[in-house]
């Protein structure tokens, strides 16, 4: 959002006020009344178009800062429509359905904190949703758990782990999505970046998990033996259903743009589909607007199966259109680079910048409780104190996806932790100790920033 000029410079103390008065309004309309994040950020932008009015600010001005914010968001809101087109598309083909069975078929009695946490991490992975993960297959452990008598505390945070891993680790994820494209970095790249922290968190939480894990339990896997069977009659389990996710893999050794490599992979599920999903062209065109629609009468299959498309992502789409352009209006009004100017003494050091933006996306999950925002805000906010220190892109996207996306499921009043408490029937305060990848993630990120290991630099024009 550089591209976005001050049109006036605020006291310190008009900033405070104006950033406290926004996250006011929006934690109180998204904690206390349930609201939809878009509400309370349209209802910020007018308030900040008529606090810049009463400034004698120029409407065209005010309109042009809000057109330039949403303008930077631009190349998200392309992929978006690609990651709706291919969960579509991955479904038909039977992609996400095979890998879900696969998922479960490493399901046994023995480790089972860590078998949840890796079966629900390849998953979430599949589908680049945790929320989705969490409320199918998070579901169906959460009552395998029951009927050996698990601690269910454990296994809820070894499904939000997993869930959230897969999320942060998925090209289909719109939170990935998002964080890569406000800091104008490769998909792919993006996601190799965040390996860094994510690996490690990843290997300590499994072998936690494991050691936690029963020796010995009598499980019952009824529930999980039923959601195969129920995979296998939708005829979407085949071994070639897989080939979609080998050409992705190359596709991102190879470093093709993310766009490219969406967009082709969609047309070879679609090639993939005729080979057992047999439908009208109608239909089919149908299935990429709307998305998949799942009947086969198992309501953890339906939920799961039923998904993707284009018009999916429409909501997606506008929050993130709202977010940049309160976003551009922030730094017209000079809000942010005042706020910035405030602190930028304590913002000389690498350790102390990264720091600072994983304690501000973290606080926005608190005060807010929305990760986008989060990431938005975030994401915005520091880019010009990493540029400043030499520091690449990417190392501030690694940080709003490691304090900022796998913080929010442990706000019990963010979305996420609303969502998943009513979902698993776990309150969020209980399962928090153990969701050890959501706890590690932020503290790995701000240790590394310290030590400056794995830390990309800015390179140097020739």
């Amino acid at each position: 959002m550089n591209q976005v000029k001050s049109v006036y410079t605020p006291t310190i103390r008009e900033a405070i006020f104006l950033t406290f008065f926004i996250i006011g309004t929006t934690s109180i309309s998204i904690i206390k009344f349930s609201a939809a994040p878009h509400i309370p950020i349209l209802i910020a932008i007018f308030l900040l178009i008529i606090f810049g009015l009463i400034k004698k600010i120029p409407f065209r001005l005010l309109e042009e800062s809000m057109i330039k914010g949403a303008q930077s968001g631009l190349g998200a809101i392309f992929l978006f429509f690609l990651i709706g087109l291919l969960i579509a598309t991955w479904i038909v083909s039977g992609t996400i359905p095979t890998l879900v069975y696969t998922g479960f078929q490493l399901a046994t009695a023995h480790f089972f904190y860590a078998i949840v946490f890796l079966v629900t991490a390849i998953v979430g992975i599949a589908i680049g949703s945790s929320l989705t993960t969490s409320a199918t297959i998070g579901v169906a452990f959460i009552g395998i758990a029951s009927a050996f008598d698990a601690s269910m505390d454990i296994t809820a945070g070894a499904i939000v782990s997993g869930a959230f891993f897969g999320d942060k680790m998925s090209p289909l994820s719109d939170t990935t999505n998002l964080a890569s494209t406000i800091m104008k970095v490769d998909l792919f790249e993006h996601i190799r970046n965040m390996a860094w922290t994510t690996v490690p968190a990843f290997i300590i939480s499994f072998i936690v998990y494991v050691l936690l894990s029963p020796n010995e339990a009598n499980v019952d896997f009824s529930k999980m033996e039923s959601f195969q069977e129920g995979l296998n009659a939708t005829n979407l389990v085949h071994w070639y259903s897989l080939l979609p996710i080998v050409l992705l893999a190359i596709f991102a050794l190879k470093k093709v743009s993310a766009f490219i490599t969406l967009a082709f992979n969609s047309i070879f599920a679609i090639i993939l589909s005729f080979f057992h999903f047999h439908t009208t062209g109608k239909e089919l065109f149908q299935i990429i607007f709307n998305g998949y629609v799942s009947s086969t009468g198992n309501e953890a299959i339906d939920s799961l199966l039923t998904r993707g498309g284009l018009n999916s992502m429409m909501s997606t789409i506008s929050l993130v259109i709202l977010a940049l352009s309160m976003g551009g209006l922030t730094f017209a009004l000079g809000i942010i680079p005042v706020l910035l100017r405030s602190i930028e003494k304590a913002l000389n050091k690498i350790g102390t910048v990264i720091m600072s933006a994983a304690f501000t996306a973290i606080g926005v999950n608190i005060f807010i409780g929305e990760q986008y925002l989060s990431i938005i805000l975030t994401g915005e906010t520091f880019q010009q104190s990493f540029a400043r220190l030499g520091l690449a892109n990417k190392n501030l996207g690694r940080v709003v996806e490691d304090a900022g996306t796998v913080v929010n499921p442990l706000i019990p009043w963010s979305v996420c932790g609303v969502f998943l408490a009513n979902v698993l029937g776990v309150n969020t305060l209980h399962y928090l100790p153990f969701a050890f990848f959501c706890l590690l993630s932020p503290i790995l990120t701000i240790l590394l920033g310290f030590t400056g290991k794995t830390l990309s630099f800015i390179e140097p024009k020739k």
